[in-house]
């Protein structure tokens, strides 16, 4: 019992630390973002053509990360690819993003579920809102429904070290110590340098390799 709760604080970890995070920190319209160590960092102008130049920026994000050469560099390189994220909301998705994060700050799950829902009603391409709706459903006991929305969150992105890392806590809850080594694997592909994610991978090959035995 000790063991699951412990995995299911870590899960709510991931998922609220880091995405999430930048969907409720995220600035109002026409104010700066935080300042680059390679100068002001502007986001792409709304409309398809932001859209485009958003992806564009993305791929170049996620190579970084990929050869980010410390732990800190890489920090940076989420940093921006966090707020890329989440300037793909238009206002109103993020009013309802950022309500059902309080909902569950407030152990609301059930609120926070409708307000995820709302925000997936009015876009359903957004992958952090499926992320963040995996999070209520997984705080309202749903492991099920959790894994079914990070998977729909990786088919949108699946460069989204997150959600991998968040899928692993539950297939290891679940007792699939393999499907949850393939997910942090993937996700140490994506982002060699984040935090504990050697010490995370070491723990879950250890479990894997004993049930193979």
């Amino acid at each position: 019992m000790r063991k699951a709760t412990a995995r299911r604080a870590a899960l709510a970890g991931l998922l609220l630390a880091a995405p999430a995070a930048a969907a409720l920190a995220q600035a109002p319209r026409g104010s700066p973002p935080p300042a680059s160590p390679h100068g002001p960092a502007a986001m792409p102008p709304a409309g398809p053509r932001g859209a485009e130049a958003r992806r564009a920026e993305l791929d170049r994000a996620f190579e970084a990360l990929r050869t980010a050469p410390d732990e800190g560099g890489a920090t940076l390189v989420e940093g921006r690819i966090r707020q890329l994220w989440a300037s793909a909301a238009t206002p109103s998705v993020t009013l309802l993003m950022n309500r059902g994060m309080r909902n569950m700050q407030a152990q609301l799950p059930a609120e926070a579920l409708e307000d995820f829902d709302a925000a997936l009603t009015l876009a359903p391409e957004f992958p952090e809102a499926w992320l963040l709706r995996a999070e209520a459903h997984s705080r309202a006991g749903d492991p099920a429904a959790a894994a079914r929305d990070l998977q729909q969150a990786l088919r949108l992105e699946p460069r989204h070290w997150v959600a991998l890392l968040s899928l692993s806590v539950l297939q290891d809850e679940a007792g699939d110590a393999a499907g949850a080594l393939r997910s942090v694997q993937a996700a140490l592909g994506i982002n060699p340098k984040m935090p504990n994610g050697a010490n995370r991978l070491r723990d879950i090959r250890r479990k894997a390799e004993g049930d193979a035995l």
